[in-house]
């Protein structure tokens, strides 16, 4: 019967409030590794994709984002011109080109 009466005489120990940049860190590291792991990758693939698309000229050979393979015949401000068979031209929106097809020299 000591025992009961013992714990009631103790002081309850408390947990120590949590800092309000304790509990925020975790998700400030999640949003760090995101970051790294896929925000700035993406950005540096449209960086160079924003170039190769700068650098596009007249003869190019493309490959559209619907899998069109095509030269360039004309380009324009924002819209490119494009042979993707004999006497068959599109215009297409230079935000539809996927890559530029790199002609590999015969060795």
């Amino acid at each position: 019967m000591v025992l009961p009466e013992i714990s009631s005489l103790l002081p309850l120990a408390q947990a120590a409030p949590a800092s309000g940049l304790g509990q925020f860190l975790p998700i400030i590291l999640l949003f760090v590794g995101m970051w790294f792991l896929i925000i700035a990758p993406q950005r540096k693939r449209q960086k160079a994709h924003d170039k190769m698309l700068s650098e596009l000229n007249k003869g190019d050979e493309i490959v559209t984002t619907g899998g069109l393979f095509g030269k360039i015949i004309l380009v324009k401000d924002d819209r490119l011109v494009v042979e993707i068979a004999e006497n068959t031209k599109v215009e297409l929106g230079k935000s539809f080109i996927s890559s530029k097809v790199e002609v590999k020299s015969a060795e």
